[in-house]
């Protein structure tokens, strides 16, 4: 979720053509997740001819593997690339968290049960944004989205260390094998399924090896430094293999394909890689199509995301409307505060279908304008303050010290 904030002021209207395709997969998001509270009548009709949520979170996640491996790659620096992922996801992710906290106060929204009987390994688990892997309920529904970003960043991590960050076309293909060929077979929570103490002891060794693989990375050097990308490597891809329970393993191997597929798509327009190359990642929309042939509207959804992308990258030397632009840059603020704000709403309304659906829409826009609102508020008092202070922080390291 990277913005054209974090990239130097000449590229930003260059890159302004994926903060106008943000906006536009976080609004449909929002619809997704209105859909329950305020028009329940039409959910149904709706979701079975496109899904709206997994349109949203695969424009994102190609977005996503098209600039975030360019982040890494041109700073050319693992620290760096550290401190700006913290400090890009984790301020917002703590007012949310906080947030959420509040509605549980109020009585607007409950906890998952666990909350009571495993919080260690619940909140060590929301720490790493890896507990959609470790088989833990989400504290926001749309958390899960971000276990297969961080999930995304530490392969990075590990194939930016061993020097073979390159091989995006081949990564993207290899994972969309993997979602086809496991397909039904995989097993799901083989790891932290069966018990409150089996949960904690895999979070704390998971955490534990990523900890220190992420430190010795970043830390260490020659072979040191590979051992660390390897444990991080295999930590990840054991838990893609078999220790999802949401969306389900292909979905999760299928949008790591995504996310690799972005990438390479970029390596093609810095014209790294041919076009032939990189045409082998058409496999990968292809195959999610194959693999939802019993859900249509999940299948629309799949070929409109990658529509959509293809359509951004003609059009991205053309000028985008801003009003897109700024919803893009936002667009991190909408999808997480968003569920918050519905949430309140179906507290209010139990049953929406008694109540006008001309009120219920009235009431949808309201949501919307306080979303907005609320959304850059938090831009400004703490997603931009957050990646200036990354930015100081980046910079510092490059200024020498006088003995």
């Amino acid at each position: 979720m990277l913005t054209t904030q974090e990239v130097p002021q000449r590229a930003r209207k260059r890159l302004a053509w994926l903060d106008a395709l943000r906006g536009i997969a976080a609004l449909t998001v929002v619809f997704e997740h209105a859909l329950q509270p305020l028009l329940p009548e039409v959910r149904l009709p709706v979701k079975t001819a496109f899904e709206p949520g997994w349109y949203g979170v695969m424009v994102f996640f190609l977005v996503s593997g098209y600039i975030v491996p360019a982040s890494l790659e041109r700073r050319a620096s693992l620290r760096a690339f550290w401190i700006s992922r913290f400090f890009r996801l984790y301020p917002l992710f703590g007012v949310a968290v906080a947030a959420m906290a509040l509605h549980a106060v109020l009585g607007w929204d409950g906890l998952h049960v666990w909350w009571k009987s495993r919080p260690v390994s619940l909140a060590l688990g929301h720490l790493t944004m890896l507990q959609n892997l470790l088989y833990m309920p989400n504290l926001i529904n749309v958390l899960w989205t971000l276990s297969y970003e961080m999930a995304f960043y530490l392969l990075l991590t590990a194939m930016f260390t061993l020097g073979i960050n390159r091989g995006s076309t081949a990564s993207s293909l290899g994972f969309t094998a993997a979602a086809v060929l496991g397909a039904g077979t995989l097993p799901v929570t083989l790891l932290s399924a069966g018990g409150s103490g089996r949960m904690f002891t895999v979070t704390l060794v998971v955490t534990a090896l990523i900890a220190a693989g992420l430190a010795v990375a970043i830390k260490g050097s020659g072979a040191l430094r590979q051992a660390g990308a390897i444990v991080i490597g295999l930590t990840v891809l054991i838990l893609l293999a078999v220790n999802q329970s949401y969306p389900g393993p292909w979905q999760g191997l299928l949008i790591l394909a995504t996310m690799f597929a972005g990438t390479a798509l970029y390596r093609a327009e810095q014209r790294d890689l041919s076009w032939k190359q990189v045409g082998w990642v058409a496999l990968v929309p292809l195959a999610g199509i194959w693999l939802a042939r019993d859900e249509f509207g999940t299948q629309m959804a799949t070929a409109a995301a990658w529509l959509t992308f293809i359509a951004g990258m003609a059009l991205r030397r053309r000028r985008m409307p801003r009003v897109l632009a700024w919803l893009g840059l936002v667009s991190y603020s909408i999808y997480l505060l968003h569920p918050l704000l519905l949430e309140s709403v179906e507290w209010f309304w139990p049953e929406p279908l008694v109540v006008p659906l001309s009120l219920r829409v009235a009431a949808l826009a309201c949501v919307v304008a306080l979303l907005l609102g609320l959304s850059a508020l938090t831009w400004r008092f703490v997603e931009a303050p957050a990646q200036r202070l990354a930015r100081r922080l980046i910079s510092s390291d490059r200024i020498p010290r006088q003995s």
